[in-house]
């Protein structure tokens, strides 16, 4: 009886298939009837089950095309990146020539900033606030010279990971078969060597900025000071260890002048840094979700 009733159900459902699907014209002729529930629910299923079974076979006609395409994707993205890093470098240079003019001048930036905190804590010369950073440059100096030795470093370290990663997207080549390994060494290499170049290079450029800025407002402030006035000089004699000529009293306004050049300079080149920095941070992780989807698209093919 159950070897039956299991006939019969299969007989039902093709009956409720060839009665759902006959052609208009014979509709009339042939009508089925209203169908009950249970014959809804599984012609429902049945299409259910159709329609998926066309999209599986859909999906395993191109099953070859996800992996090698979300690849492409990779090498193309580790190609913008790499373009972005070349003309990150480009600025390199001009951090380079600012550290050492900075570095080169600075001895003669602390002559007169000793001077001027010899006037301003001893002598009482200058107000405040200009006394008080004259108290404190007086270890300034030091503190900025530290700076700009790491910062120099920093420089080297970027300039050097960078190339290499320069040279690892340059030897992939998208028009040929993509090696995974070296698709991966590149995004791994840019994660977790180049980024942390590039932000320590950051940190330490952004600090001589400030510094910078610092060292620039104290002179400033002394040579707005100086211009109507003999006294800080008259007060600095004991400093210098001789009479202040002409080119001395000049000295401080030029090197204002100079500085506020260089550092506006500098501090645009910064900024341009700083967002080639944020766009390549943001360029990398997403490398990170490529490797994922492979992942995924490769699993479902072993299935």
């Amino acid at each position: 009886m159950p070897v039956f009733q299991h006939a019969l159900r299969h007989i039902s459902l093709i009956s409720l298939i060839l009665c759902l699907t006959i052609t208009p014209g014979n509709s009339a002729e042939n009508s089925c009837g209203p169908l009950t529930p249970i014959e809804e629910q599984t012609f429902k299923l049945y299409t259910d089950n159709e329609t998926l079974t066309q999209k599986i076979k859909q999906l395993e006609s191109i099953k070859s095309i996800p992996v090698e395409h979300l690849r492409l994707k990779k090498a193309l993205r580790l190609k913008e990146i790499a373009a972005n890093v070349k003309v990150q470098r480009q600025s390199t240079s001009d951090f380079e020539g600012f550290v050492k003019w900075m570095s080169a001048n600075l001895a003669g930036y602390n002559r007169y900033i000793q001077a001027g905190s010899y006037a301003a804590v001893i002598a009482r010369m200058l107000p405040i606030p200009y006394a008080g950073q004259a108290s404190i440059f007086t270890k300034f100096v030091a503190q900025f010279t530290v700076a700009l030795n790491a910062a120099s470093v920093s420089i080297t370290n970027y300039l050097n990971s960078s190339q290499k990663f320069i040279a690892m997207t340059e030897a992939i080549d998208p028009s040929k078969p993509l090696d995974e390994k070296a698709l991966s060494e590149a995004a791994n290499f840019a994660d977790q060597k180049l980024l942390k170049d590039m932000n320590d290079a950051q940190f330490k450029l952004y600090t001589v900025s400030d510094l910078s800025s610092g060292t620039l407002s104290f002179l400033e402030s002394l040579n707005h000071y100086i211009s109507g006035t003999d006294e800080y000089w008259n007060k600095a004699k004991g400093v210098f260890k001789k009479d202040i000529d002409l080119k001395e009293k000049s000295f401080i306004s030029e090197s204002t002048n100079s500085l506020k050049t260089q550092a506006d300079r500098f501090n645009s080149k910064l900024k341009s840094f700083d967002e080639l920095a944020k766009k390549e941070t943001a360029s990398v992780k997403t490398l990170a979700v490529f490797d994922e989807l492979t992942a995924e698209a490769t699993t479902a093919l072993l299935k």
